[in-house]
């Protein structure tokens, strides 16, 4: 559908139900800032939108190299969005270490916009480019537009008393001006942030701005473009929305689960990418009862957390996969004490520091399995950014009610990614009675049972008439007294193995999308269920008979997962890592299942997955 720009009749707008934009260029470039930005304006323009931060693994890597490129890709659309895009349909690339690491992704006919001032003989060399590819044929299937950046940049600014370096930086607000041109976006959400941002310093908001704002009046002055993208609003459901990422919704998530149970909520966390972020947002809401810790290391972090759960509080610590290793024994100490607590785990690549900024799923093992002893714990993965606020307060609601220490998995890709997420009405969310034994009720014993969920008591310290041991010691069935009786450690394992189990009915059904049986069943959990729903939505289209089941609880698993991977010819368990929800399957329900696997830091793409539904292999 084509209709007539009414500010440039030159130009046409070519409507479009989806488009997705990649911004690339050095660390120092802002392109996560310009990608920020350029995904706020899209979520309040009304689209659906899913994002994909692409970090640099360094810290600092040497400017201009492949391994400094930081990237940012967004897809919205006027349908529902559920991955940030296999292809991007533009490349925004700062310097020519960005174009060439992305090239690799941009099919024939998508749009690449370079800043050609950048493409020096020398930052050529440096990424391995023989010739300068703006002057020769090799980018000749693509849409180039060679644009000066930097010349036109120092233009706008020349009545500025920047500095030149300082004029540099303002050239990602230059290609986020124009890139609102292309895809007819509003400046005013940009200029009102510029604002805040720098409201001490206003002429840092003004060269901003006019840098801004030249990029965007360059496409409507020069005659390079002949068409615009015009993305209808999305047709979603009615609501107040806000943008919000997978750390940021797991930080509202657990303080709304504090407020649910009425208990002030510790956070003890030692810094790690990707989690950090959780600790850094909750710091910001003291006002509602939230007490940070940053203490030294992960084992102290840890420590802190088991006490604060015997204190009475809503006890939490974040991390990756190294942290959750050192964690290790302190989390034993929670499962035999049996006292609520989350430990939430933001995936990445591994082993030991591998890929600390880009995304993975092998961490599966090491929760399910990585404790000294029999020491069984639940486990709640949350599929997308906004779905970790509430699988955040499923795992509370988990842990308060059976008295143990939960773990709660998100990824890198869903932590950094974002969505528009509809804010809920906090009077839906589940009630989450907490008592503790208080002074005067009827007498119990420590490790006394709840008949039906197995938990026991939650008594703070120094409550009379109800002192009991605490340390990692084996205990004596109901009054917590050490043991080393061998019935009684047995006991006491299945016991606490039982309740673990328990919680399989008390759970929902593990989502199944399309038929309850058929031919083909993907089955996926964490951050794969964008790309996996993507795929059967397009596969369903077009006729090809394929289901998707989603898995939210690992552990224990729903109790409709081993009647639903019976119920199909042919199941594909998709993930992250080498397999290990498959293999865990397979050991738990004796069924042969085909395993479809990716470990390169990055998450499936659609194509992919369809590739290997209809031809056995990637695509």
């Amino acid at each position: 559908m084509t209709t007539t720009n009414e500010s440039n009749t030159k130009q046409a707008f070519v409507e479009r139900d989806m488009i997705a934009v990649r911004f690339a260029g050095d660390s120092g470039d802002g392109m996560q800032l310009t990608g920020s930005q350029f995904t706020n304006t899209t979520a309040l323009s009304g689209n659906d939108l899913a994002t994909l931060p692409d970090f640099p693994a360094e810290i600092r890597a040497p400017a201009g190299t492949l391994a400094g490129v930081s990237g940012f890709q967004i897809q919205f659309g006027s349908r529902e969005i559920y991955t940030p895009g296999d292809r991007p349909d533009a490349l925004v690339a700062m310097n020519p270490a960005a174009l060439k690491a992305n090239l690799g992704i941009m099919e024939p006919g998508s749009m690449i916009f370079v800043d050609s001032d950048a493409f020096k003989k020398k930052a050529l060399a440096k990424v391995g480019f023989e010739g300068n590819p703006l002057e020769n044929d090799s980018l000749a299937s693509y849409r180039l537009f060679d644009l000066p950046l930097t010349t036109l940049v120092h233009g706008a600014l020349e009545d500025t008393e920047l500095s030149s370096r300082e004029k540099d930086r303002c050239k990602n607000f230059f290609a986020l001006g124009l890139m609102y041109w292309v895809f007819n976006r509003p400046l005013e959400y940009t200029v009102e942030w510029l604002d805040r941002k720098f409201a001490n310093k206003p002429h840092l908001a003004d060269a901003n701005k006019k840098a801004l704002k030249a990029g965007y009046h360059y496409g409507d002055t020069v005659e390079l473009f002949d068409t615009r993208y015009k993305v209808p609003e999305a047709r979603i459901d009615s609501g107040l929305y806000r943008q919000i990422t997978g750390n940021q919704a797991t930080a509202y998530g657990l303080i709304a689960a504090s407020k649910k149970t009425g208990l002030d909520l510790f956070f003890g966390s030692y810094p790690i990418t990707p989690a950090s972020d959780v600790l850094h947002e909750l710091a910001k809401y003291k006002h509602y009862g939230v007490r940070t810790f940053q203490p030294e290391d992960e084992i102290a972090a840890m420590g802190a957390t088991v006490g604060a759960a015997f204190g009475g509080s809503l006890a939490v610590t974040s991390t990756s996969g190294p942290g959750v290793a050192l964690k290790g024994e302190a989390i034993g100490l929670g499962v035999m004490v049996e006292l609520p607590m989350i430990i939430v785990d933001v995936q990445r690549g591994g082993p030991s520091t591998g890929l600390p900024t880009k995304t993975e799923q092998s961490d599966l093992n090491m929760v399910l399995y990585g404790r000294n002893g029999e020491a069984p714990m639940p486990i709640v993965a949350a599929a997308t950014p906004g779905d970790c606020f509430y699988a955040t307060i499923e795992a509370a609601r988990i842990a308060t009610k059976y008295m143990t220490p939960v773990f709660f998995l998100s990824d890198g890709y869903i932590a950094n990614g974002a969505e528009p997420w509809k804010i809920p009405d906090t009077d839906a969310l589940p009630d989450m009675d907490v008592s503790f034994y208080e002074m005067g009720e009827e007498s119990l014993l420590p490790y006394q049972r709840d008949p039906e969920t197995l938990a026991r008591p939650w008594i703070r310290p120094g409550t009379a008439g109800a002192e009991h041991r605490i340390g990692g010691l084996e205990k004596q069935d109901g009054t917590g007294n050490v043991s080393y009786d061998p019935a009684n450690h047995e006991h006491m394992n299945r016991t606490r193995a039982e309740k673990v189990a328990r919680i399989a009915n008390d759970i929902d059904d593990a989502e199944i999308f399309g038929d309850s049986s058929g031919d083909t069943l993907l089955v996926g959990w964490g951050g794969t269920f964008g790309a996996l729903r993507a795929a059967t939505l397009e596969m369903r289209k077009v006729g090809v008979n394929v289901s998707h089941m989603h898995i939210r609880h690992i552990n224990p698993l729903p109790r409709n997962v081993e009647p639903t991977l019976r119920a199909f010819k042919r199941v594909i368990v998709a993930e992250l890592n080498l397999g290990q929800l498959r293999k865990y399957l397979q050991s738990l329900y004796v069924i042969e299942l085909e395993g479809y696997t990716k470990i390169q830091g990055q998450p499936f793409r659609v194509s992919e997955v369809i590739g290997r539904v209809r031809n056995g292999e990637e695509a």
